[in-house]
């Protein structure tokens, strides 16, 4: 009687220690699910029912590529004034509607 008692001391060999099958997919296995499989289960975010997409259309330019859309008359006329003026750009005429970038340039802009 003694010696059963010292085989279930330290192999403690249970039948289904995770649960049956797949069942622990939802829940104590759903780290590894979602490092290497992602989206198994189900889909991650919000619903958004009836998304039409063009309300959500939003071209962007970079602000480096700003003096590019400065057409050449203005910039002669600029030049040919020798002052600072600073020429305004609307760029949602050019089919952009964000401007994108960290650093300012090193010309002034009004957009």
């Amino acid at each position: 009687m003694a010696a059963a008692a010292m085989t279930t001391r330290f192999k403690k060999n249970r039948k289904h220690p995770g649960g049956r099958g797949n069942v622990g997919g939802m829940h104590h296995h759903r780290i590894l699910s979602d490092k290497y499989h992602l989206g198994y289960f189900d889909k991650v975010g919000m619903c958004y029912f009836h998304r039409l997409r063009n309300k959500f259309y939003c071209l962007t330019v970079n602000i480096d590529r700003l003096q590019s859309l400065i057409p050449d008359d203005v910039k002669m006329s600029a030049v040919a004034r020798g002052d600072n003026s600073t020429p305004s750009i609307g760029v949602t005429q050019f089919g952009y509607f964000k401007i994108l970038g960290r650093d300012a340039p090193a010309y002034q802009l009004l957009y």
